[in-house]
């Protein structure tokens, strides 16, 4: 049964393997442009620091160099039920100087486009072990994000040993350079 966090909440991930699932919904938009909601990550060392700029997965850079974080691809309109993206972890194959794994969605073209996370409602991360298929953890956003463009979902982070997700729920005004600037 999943376990359904709060803001800051944290949570063992007992899976080697495991699905990242994003999903959101769109307003009508008044600019007359589809949302395009783009899933990042951010993988990180112990400096709190992208590990090399390979350790960025984002719609153009699918895999890590180790192979061990796979974002399957970018959905351009967020129509349809379900997960509207997904990245696919796999524990047993990280590089040991990675200690955390930060996902942000941001909003592609948002100031061009005049939108923000305040349109976009439904908002969730959750983790579903690959080996039966069960949803481990849900966050589940329910904060007001009227400016923002891009938001931290969570992080997945290593401590002594011990790989746990935790609930951020945090936007940014500056879109992805914002994270960019933060962990390179």
């Amino acid at each position: 049964m999943a376990i359904n966090l709060q803001k800051g909440q944290r949570e063992n991930i007992n899976a080697p393997k495991f699905t990242i699932g994003l999903g959101w919904d769109t307003n009508s938009s008044s600019t007359g442009t589809d949302f395009d909601l783009d899933a990042s990550v951010f993988i990180l060392g112990e400096n709190k620091k992208l590990v090399s700029d390979a350790h960025f997965i984002f719609f153009n850079n699918l895999k890590s160099p180790d192979e061990s974080v796979i974002h399957t691809g970018d959905n351009l309109t967020g129509d349809g039920d379900g997960d509207d993206e997904q990245i696919k972890i796999d524990l047993t194959k990280i590089d040991p100087s990675v200690k955390e794994i930060c996902v942000v969605v941001t909003i592609h073209e948002a100031e061009s486009r005049r939108q923000n996370f305040g349109q976009v409602r439904n908002s969730y991360v959750r983790i579903v072990d690959d080996s039966n298929n069960t949803e481990l953890v849900k966050y589940e956003l329910d904060e007001d994000f009227s400016i923002e463009t891009a938001v931290e979902f969570g992080r997945i982070y290593n401590r002594e040993g011990q790989w746990k997700f935790e609930a951020i729920g945090m936007g940014q005004t500056g879109g992805l350079g914002e994270f960019l600037n933060k962990y390179n």
